[in-house]
């Protein structure tokens, strides 16, 4: 008995030491055009977090334009509809209001902390903990889509993992 109680005050003295986590309930997901790589990672980050805001824009935009077809039929064979996606911009709006900031590549994340400085801390690269770019398969067939689509659901099964569900 006496052991159990030092374990407790052990374990509660450790977790006070440790700083607080800030609480990540908005996420900002970017690519370039916001019609292939963010609108899935969207709609994956959706679908298992629907607790969160989840929003996805693009550096470079085709604002207003839907996602791409064959974006649309991979997220569908995952049971996920984002036909309604329209890309949109970003703004600082966006980036002000996000607890964390997903980029597909270390290009795009440098772009972001250097345009955004004072939320470099809420920046990282979707395959961050994995050491990988998910490259853009705009304008390719639907098997550099697939090749996408399987990185971002590593890159997010990784964040979860580390960021959003770390084990203590």
């Amino acid at each position: 008995m006496q052991n159990d109680l030092q374990e407790v005050k052990k374990e509660h003295y450790q977790q006070a030491q440790q700083p607080a986590r800030a609480e990540i309930n908005k996420i900002l997901v970017l690519c370039l055009g916001n019609i292939c790589r963010s609108p899935m990672a969207e709609g994956f980050l959706k679908s298992r977090l629907p607790e969160k805001v989840i929003m996805s824009a693009g550096l470079t935009a085709m604002a207003g334009y839907p996602a791409d077809p064959f974006s649309v039929r991979l997220m569908q064979e995952h049971g996920i509809d984002i036909s309604s996606h329209r890309a949109q911009n970003l703004t600082d709006w966006m980036v002000e209001a996000a607890d964390l900031i997903l980029t597909m590549d270390t290009e795009q994340m440098n772009f972001i902390e250097r345009a955004y400085p004072a939320f470099e801390g809420r920046i990282m690269r979707l395959g961050q903990f994995g050491g990988f770019d998910i490259p853009d398969p705009y304008c390719q067939g639907i098997d550099a889509f697939r090749e996408s689509q399987k990185l971002i659901v590593q890159g997010i099964n990784e964040v979860l993992e580390h960021i959003l569900h770390p084990r203590p």
